[in-house]
């Protein structure tokens, strides 16, 4: 079979042998206008033609050498940036000193000064030539882009100047620089590849940025603070134009930020006041390979990305356990799809209030860690339903527990809220008792742990998937008050700290995420609204509607914060307090159970009933009370 080479090959071939003669002809015309100025320094007395091409020959084949030795020919000089004529500078005075160290020593005479003109001169013309071929290059690109968009880059460091060389010099890009931002005084009015630096000081900077041809803004700075990007992002959005970031992808399947920036589109996640948080993945995966893990409520928002994270932990199996059938066979087909044979998984379709069902389930698979996500989570339906939350969350997460104590799993977790803690309403009040069965197994042999965290973006019955709604129909957008606070995390970094609470769980901890600075619904909305390229109460109101039944102004993550532990992880906290025994949860569950069968669907004897048995549940018109009398203070 014939050879056939390769065009691109000797495409780069041929590039690199031109580029070896334009430097020769550099040398060449160097080594002449020396000569033309120094004839006797550098040929000496006798102006021999052999002495000419021995002397040229010396420093073509020396910078030559030096060139090919620190890799000047491999490289793509339509796209070079300093380092790369950094380095072309610096082979040549190599090669320079390595003809110097030869002449020595075959006794040629030629002086130091006048080779260094040589060398000076060659590498100038050399860098010249380059730079005109990287400038027309770069010129011939503006012209074939007809349809580009005109951006301004806030941030005329280091990353917005790399951003600007990336739309200057790829041809693909239908971005073009049009102008920097900057509020440092020393750049500003300077430009940089021809580019601009604005002052980003200037009250009028946004009027100035309307009135030029630029059609999006593009943020660029190194410094990944959450307040520097809202606080951007609120200002520059009143020039009405698509705001974009200069960023990493975000976490996505659990695994940490990395890789290269790339140009996209503000998300919600940006405006939540905090960086992500990141968890040594190489722990969790260590931990969870080879296990046999358990998923209840597996096809829900959180227990389907648990399930995501976990299967890539290589674990030895999955089981996603749920009631609700259509997302079970959602997220078992994605699954499916994603690993084929790869992943060992299996679905059950069961409710965690049947005991038996339960049972047979972990007398099947023996789980090593049982993640427990099923659970009903909507305020406003627990309300009218105390009986159903009561029977899924308490009597669900009792079964559960009983099971995976019965059947030797290694770790029990409970996904918690911030809800639970002093619960103004059912849904709360049910969740703090699933924390007080799993604090109260403190001494069981299975390492039981609760979980608790803030509300999560995207996931069911959350607000931005309602505001989304709202927003695609035109508005309004309604809230239930506009001073409501709450704390926010995204899918991936709960589940996240799940699995990391899931390592260090012992005996019945409760782990607490700091959270950072609770948002305002009302902020929430308004980014929302933004980040559709429309304008807040012009193009979509926003109405206050009142709060619902049993929600709280502000909710809160601790019932002591003034008691709490450090864990291996410095976001994530242990809070302590004294355990209730499981003789006292065992006869309180029992107290709702009867309540329940006795007065079968009576709301208020269940709620007083519930009360009882959970001594922090309180009615929210008592906090929400203290809140406003604060706020008029």
């Amino acid at each position: 079979m014939k050879f056939k080479p390769n065009k691109k090959q000797s495409f780069y071939g041929i590039r690199q042998l031109a580029l070896m003669i334009v430097d020769i002809f550099c040398l060449l015309g160097s080594y002449f206008l020396c000569v033309l100025f120094f004839p006797t320094a550098i040929l000496g007395a006798t102006f021999a033609f052999s002495t000419v091409a021995w002397n040229f020959a010396l420093f073509a084949v020396c910078l030559l050498a030096s060139d090919i030795c620190f890799g000047i020919y491999s490289g793509i000089w339509r796209y070079a940036a300093f380092g790369s004529y950094l380095k072309l500078v610096f082979a040549h005075f190599v090669g320079g000193v390595l003809a110097l160290i030869i002449a020595w020593f075959l006794k040629i005479s030629i002086g130091v000064w006048q080779s260094l003109a040589i060398v000076s001169i060659a590498t100038l013309a050399s860098v010249t030539l380059r730079f005109i071929y990287q400038y027309a290059y770069q010129q011939k690109n503006h012209r074939q882009q007809k349809n580009y968009t005109y951006v301004a880059i806030v941030g005329a460091g280091n990353l917005g100047t790399m951003l600007a060389r990336e739309l200057l010099y790829n041809k693909n890009s239908k971005y073009r620089p049009y102008c920097f931002i900057d509020i440092d005084k020393r750049k500003i009015g300077s430009r940089i590849y021809g580019i601009k630096i604005l002052n980003g000081n200037d009250e009028k900077i946004c009027g100035i940025i309307k009135k030029a041809p630029v059609k999006d803004i593009i943020l660029a700075f190194s410094d990944r603070n959450q307040q520097k990007i809202e606080k951007l992002y609120a200002f520059y959005s009143q020039t009405g134009l698509n705001i974009k970031v200069y960023d990493y992808p975000f976490l996505d399947e659990g695994k940490d930020i990395s890789g290269k920036r790339i140009l996209r589109e503000i998300r919600i996640e940006d405006l939540l006041f905090r960086a992500p948080i990141i968890m040594q993945e190489k722990d969790i995966e260590d931990y969870y390979s080879g296990k046999t893990v358990l998923v209840t409520g597996g096809g829900g928002s959180i227990g389907s990305e648990l399930c995501r994270q976990i299967a890539i932990k290589k674990p030895k199996k999955l089981i996603i356990l749920d009631i609700y059938e259509n997302n079970a066979y959602d997220i078992q087909q994605e699954l499916l799809m994603k690993y084929g044979k790869a992943l060992d998984f299996s679905v059950e379709i069961a409710s965690v209030r049947d005991r038996e069902k339960t049972e047979t389930v972990f007398n099947q698979y023996r789980p090593d860690i049982v993640f427990h996500a099923a659970a009903h989570k909507h305020v406003p339906l627990m309300e009218n339903s105390p009986d159903e939350a009561i029977k899924n969350n308490c009597l669900g997460t009792f079964n559960t527990a009983d099971m995976a104590e019965k059947y030797g799993a290694e770790k029990f977790i409970l996904i918690s809220t911030d809800k639970a803690v002093n619960p103004t309403n059912v849904m709360g009040a049910t969740k703090r008792f699933c924390e007080m069965i799993v604090q109260s197994r403190f001494d069981s042999s299975t390492s039981f742990a609760a979980v608790r965290f803030g509300n999560v973006l995207g996931s069911n019955g959350s607000v931005v998937p309602l505001f989304k709604k709202q927003i695609e129909k035109g508005g309004p957008i309604t809230i239930t008050d506009k001073r409501i606070i709450r704390y926010f995390m995204t899918i991936s970094e709960a589940c996240q700290l799940v699995l990391h609470a899931g390592m260090q769980a012992e005996r019945g901890e409760l782990f607490v995420l700091d959270m950072g600075r609770p948002v305002k619904i009302l902020d929430l909305a308004e980014n929302m609204i933004r980040l559709s390229g429309l304008e807040p109460y012009k193009d979509i109101q926003i109405k206050e509607i009142g709060l619902r039944q049993g929600e709280k102004l502000y909710e809160e993550l601790l019932v002591k914060t003034d008691k709490t532990e450090t864990t291996t992880h410095d976001m994530i906290f242990i809070e302590k307090e004294i355990p209730p025994t499981r003789e006292e949860v065992l006869d309180k569950l029992k107290y709702l159970t009867d309540t329940i069968d006795k007065d079968g669907v009576d709301t208020e004897k269940i709620k007083s009933a519930l009360k009882i048995a959970v001594p922090t549940f309180r009615e929210p018109e008592e906090i929400n009370k203290n809140v406003r009398t604060c706020e008029t203070r």
